[in-house]
């Protein structure tokens, strides 16, 4: 258990300290799409999770944060990670990528390993993707329910840079 005071309880500076939660940066450099504007109904309704779409214009896609891969599809497509706080977050690049069976995807990490914001994940032959008609945009979304954590967006619009912009943050309730 957590205390704060000699006795257990809150002290008024912790009482008005400012939490600040987990940020979360882009994972690659592009231009941000709100997820109603995604050409596939289960991101586009928030389906598989609160979040943003970037459609990325290079093929580096870095961790948007701290944390464990707690799943690496196979075929590179997307991933799973949870930060310290335990929320989850769901990096998918594409729309229907899957198909590929990891064609045009280089993944360079393994499930169970811990990333820091900003390493390197996969690297993608964009050209591919666009040639075989598929969209590029890449959703990064927060799985963990809303009752659990709070979702504060940074930038809704616009251009980012991986990793220095922060794409919104997360506070575990």
């Amino acid at each position: 258990m957590k205390r704060y005071g000699r006795r257990g309880e809150i002290t008024m500076f912790q009482f008005f300290k400012k939490k600040k939660g987990v940020e979360v940066n882009a994972v690659v450099k592009g231009i941000i799409k709100n997820l109603s504007e995604v050409q596939d109904h289960v991101f586009s309704q928030g389906l598989a999770g609160r979040g943003i779409a970037i459609v990325p214009e290079e093929g580096t896609f870095k961790a948007p944060c701290d944390g464990t891969l707690t799943a690496v599809f196979p075929t590179g497509h997307a991933f799973g990670i949870t930060d310290k706080d335990g929320i989850e977050y769901l990096i998918h690049i594409g729309i229907d990528t899957v198909n590929l069976g990891g064609e045009g995807f280089d993944c360079l990490i393994k499930q169970g390993e811990s990333v820091k914001k900003g390493d390197v994940l996969v690297k993608v032959d964009l050209s591919i993707l666009k040639e075989k008609g598929l969209y590029t945009d890449t959703m990064v979304l927060v799985s963990t329910p809303e009752e659990q954590c709070a979702l504060k967006f940074q930038k809704k619009q616009g251009d980012v840079v991986t990793p220095e912009d922060v794409i919104f943050s997360c506070e575990k309730k």
